[in-house]
C-alpha cells in the first residue's frame, strides 16, 4: 500500500462572507491573536509526517505564497533590532514545509478545486484539509486517520458530533459503527431537516481519498451555480467502495464565518496566559454594559 506524502489545501475560494476584509486579504491569513489561520492547519500536517503541501489558489492568495517564503528583508531587519525569538519563528515558518502552488483559474467549487491538484497529485492516496478549519490542539486526527487509512485501505472522512437541531448547517452522514470512533459511511446527506437527518455526525473538512476520487470527480455533474461539489463526488465513490469515517475527539473551530472566527479568536485567546486574565476582565465589562443594552431594547 502506497504511503500518503502529500496534502491538498483548497484556499482559492473569495471568502464572500468576509467581504471587503477580503477583497485584498485571503480569510486563511486572518489572524488567530499572532498567527495565521493557514499556519494552525499547515502544522497539523505536519504533526502528521506531511510535508508536502499543494495549495490551490487563486489570483487574489498571493499573501498565502509570501507567509510561506523566505523574506530577507524582514529577517534582516529582526536581526538588526536584536529581535532573535521572533527571527527564529519566522525563520521555521519559511522552511517549515515543502509548498506547491497550483491555480484554480475558475472557482467552480470544492470538487472542482481538488480535482485542479490532480496533477500534482498523481496516482497516490493523498489528504485534504479545509483551510477555515482548526481542530483542536493536541488531538493526533490526521495521525489517527492515517492509521485507519492504512488499516483498511480506502478513503476515510472526518466526521464531528453537531447539535440534533443544527443538521440543516451541514453534510450529514448515515453510518454503520466497525468499533468506537470508526464507522462505514452508508450515505451522506447535505444539510437535512433535524427530523430527517440519519444521525448527527457532520463532515468536518479532513479527509484521506483514495485517487479514484478524481475519476469520481471528472464524471460529477455541476451543480448550482455552476459548482462540482466534493461530496457528489464521494457519493459516487461510495457506490463502488467503501469509505470510512473516524468520529475525531475534542473541539471543532470555524473560522469561515465572522461569528465563529471572532468566538475563535476569543477563546484562543483565553488560552494565552499573557492575555487572559486582562482580557476576562474586559469581556466582563463588555458583557455587563451590553447585558444592559439588551434588557433595554
Amino acid at each position: 500500500m502506497e504511503q500518503i506524502r502529500k496534502a491538498v489545501l483548497p484556499v482559492a475560494g473569495w471568502g464572500t462572507r468576509f467581504l471587503p476584509a477580503t477583497k485584498a486579504m485571503p480569510k486563511e491569513m486572518f489572524p488567530i491573536i499572532d498567527k495565521p489561520v493557514i499556519q494552525f492547519i499547515v502544522e497539523e500536517l505536519l504533526g502528521a509526517g506531511i510535508e508536502n503541501i499543494i495549495f490551490v489558489t487563486g489570483r487574489h492568495k498571493r499573501p498565502i505564497e509570501h507567509h510561506f517564503d523566505i523574506s530577507s528583508d524582514l529577517e534582516r531587519h529582526l536581526e538588526e533590532a536584536g529581535k532573535d525569538d521572533i527571527l527564529e519563528n519566522i525563520r521555521e515558518v519559511s522552511h517549515m514545509i515543502n509548498p506547491i502552488y497550483v491555480r484554480q483559474k475558475q472557482q467552480l467549487g470544492l470538487g472542482h478545486a481538488v480535482l485542479t491538484a490532480e496533477p500534482v497529485v498523481g496516482k497516490e492516496p493523498f489528504i485534504v484539509s479545509l483551510g477555515d478549519i482548526i481542530l483542536e490542539k493536541g488531538r493526533r486526527v490526521l495521525s489517527d486517520m492515517i492509521s485507519i487509512f492504512n488499516r483498511f485501505g480506502k478513503s476515510v472522512i472526518a466526521l464531528f458530533e453537531v447539535d440534533p437541531t443544527e443538521t440543516n448547517k451541514y453534510g450529514i452522514a448515515d453510518v454503520k459503527e466497525v468499533e468506537e470512533g470508526i464507522y462505514k459511511i452508508e450515505s451522506l446527506v447535505e444539510k437535512p431537516n433535524p427530523e430527517d437527518a440519519p444521525s448527527n455526525l457532520a463532515i468536518v473538512g479532513r479527509y484521506i481519498f483514495t485517487p479514484r476520487i478524481f475519476e469520481k470527480l471528472k464524471d460529477t455533474q455541476p451543480g448550482v451555480g455552476g459548482e462540482i461539489q466534493l461530496t457528489d463526488a464521494m457519493r459516487m465513490l461510495l457506490e463502488e467502495e467503501v469509505i470510512y469515517a473516524y468520529r475525531i475527539p475534542g473541539k471543532v473551530y470555524d473560522t469561515g464565518n465572522p461569528l465563529d472566527y471572532l468566538k475563535t479568536v476569543v477563546e484562543y485567546a483565553l488560552q494565552r496566559d499573557e492575555l487572559r486574565k486582562h482580557l476576562v476582565e474586559f469581556l466582563g465589562e463588555v458583557v455587563s454594559k451590553y447585558s444592559q443594552l439588551i434588557d433595554k431594547s
